[in-house]
């Protein structure tokens, strides 16, 4: 494993492993036992216009090779990530601190979309539109948006990488990546590896490992790309699409959430415990879709709390190398601190720690808090770690304003015996995704992925990825001679 860091520790530019020359390095650790894995000299304002102009270059040639040739280029990826999937377990296991379960949930995901890439690549169609003048025919055309810039979180950066580089690159475009400098290797070099093992064509394809304290805003400004594909907080966000719309770019903002998990008063405890105690602590709750608030109907919370305080009472916390831990670290100490500042608010608010976790290095062991205040702020904001919120509600009028009282709208859950009164609940909700019947996390790769308010803008996945990632361009053939006014 040590020589798969060593060897991804560089920039990617241009169909070349190269070495960064900016001001400073970034050092990747173990954010269980900190050991350090790499040490990756940053990319420069100069080598992040050397990638796009790499990428725009190639890019063209890419465009007009047969989508039938680009699709046998995602099959071997997707041979080369099932011939390697065990040796990317374990770096996700040492550069995130994930457990062994959740590296082969996101593996699993990774393939998935790499099968719907395959796909992908001969999903664009062309279509001829009716004209009101005679002998006009309109032909609209799908194309590819040319370059796609690419920003990728920490917490599941192989399948969020993945999920932007590899439909766009099917649909005929070139791609730049800036992996999370917490996850370096595992959402940007390992991938580069990936593609070029599987035949990309040397340029298409650029990862470049630096920080806007290096470049600025130059990764987003830069005149080449057209479409900027962000997956991160809403304040950092909020801020690439200012830079985006003042620089006529299109952005695809996948953000944080805030997810409720609505246990209504017919609801099966047992089961909504186990989807609850899944939702919130999936890689320690490091996941934009967690069940940060759990709304239990007072008629049967006292239930349903005892079952899910005992559940959650029982879950591992360690080593994520052990098969059986469930909760590993945190991704680093600035999120260790931030966590252990949440649960001080809450109890100086008023609540109450039925579960209140130590802290040891970055081992956040849980904490679930009840009776805070309707008031209080973190109720409306996205927690991100094993810090979960149970909020009781008298009926289904309550519980939807509860749920939609934030600004965030991302996912969510209900549980209900009854079918169709979780869907009418659902549709009430202010949300991009609601589940019912199960869990809060959940990512397929053919349906609309996304979120309202401060969630997000635009959707990834399926037909959606098309809108993203390709643009249309009208034709029009004008048969015999147009009239003309004068």
């Amino acid at each position: 494993m040590a020589a798969f860091f060593s060897d991804l520790a560089q920039q990617y530019i241009d169909g070349e492993w190269r070495p960064g020359t900016g001001s400073w390095d970034v050092i990747d650790f173990n954010p269980y036992d900190d050991e350090k894995l790499a040490s990756i000299t940053v990319a420069s304002v100069d080598e992040i216009d050397q990638a796009y102009r790499a990428a725009e270059r190639v890019q063209k040639e890419w465009a007009r090779t047969s989508p039938y040739a680009r699709r046998a280029v995602f099959e071997r990826a997707l041979g080369l990530l099932q011939e390697r999937e065990e040796e990317i377990a374990e770096l996700i296991v040492a550069e995130l601190g994930g457990t062994r379960v959740k590296a082969g949930f996101e593996l699993h995901l990774a393939k998935e979309f790499l099968r719907e890439a395959v796909h992908l690549a001969l999903a664009p169609e062309g279509r001829i539109l009716p004209s009101p003048l005679e002998g006009k025919e309109n032909r609209v055309y799908r194309v590819p948006v040319g370059v796609v810039g690419v920003i990728s979180p920490f917490n599941f950066p192989f399948l969020l990488s993945l999920k932007s580089v590899a439909p766009a690159l099917a649909l005929g475009n070139g791609v730049v990546l800036k992996p999370h400098q917490n996850t370096p290797i595992v959402g940007g070099t390992l991938i580069a590896k990936l593609f070029e093992d599987a035949g990309l064509p040397g340029g298409l394809l650029n990862v470049v490992v630096t920080d806007i304290a290096e470049i600025g805003d130059a990764f987003i400004e830069h005149p080449v790309p057209r479409v900027i594909s962000f997956t991160g907080s809403d304040g950092t966000g909020r801020h690439v699409a200012t830079v985006c719309a003042a620089n006529f770019k299109r952005a695809v903002l996948e953000l944080g959430g805030n997810s409720a998990l609505v246990v209504l008063d017919d609801a099966d405890l047992d089961y909504a415990v186990d989807a609850a105690v899944f939702s919130r602590f999936v890689h320690q709750g490091q996941v934009c879709m967690a069940a940060n608030r759990v709304l239990v109907d007072r008629s049967v919370a006292g239930q349903f709390t005892e079952k899910f305080v005992a559940k959650v009472r029982s879950l591992p916390v360690g080593d994520p190398r052990d098969p059986a831990t469930v909760i590993g670290p945190v991704i680093n100490s600035t999120q260790a601190n931030a966590l252990s500042s949440v649960v001080e608010q809450a109890l100086a608010e008023g609540a109450t720690a039925l579960v209140h976790g130590p802290v040891e290095g970055n081992l956040v062991s849980p904490s679930v808090l009840t009776g805070l205040p309707e008031g209080s702020e973190l109720l409306r904001q996205e927690v991100f770690g094993p810090v979960v919120f149970l909020v009781p509600f008298d009926g289904e009028e309550e519980a939807v304003r509860i749920v939609n009282d934030t600004p965030y709208g991302l996912s969510g859950a209900v549980h209900t015996g009854d079918i169709e009164r979780g869907v009418a609940f659902a549709r009430r909700i202010d949300t991009g995704m609601f589940h019912v019947n199960d869990g809060t996390v959940h990512d397929e790769p053919i349906v609309p992925f996304g979120g309202e308010k401060h969630s997000g803008t635009g959707r990834l996945n399926g037909e959606t990825t098309l809108e993203a990632f390709t643009t249309t361009k009208w034709i029009s053939v004008q048969h015999g001679r147009s009239g003309f006014p004068f």
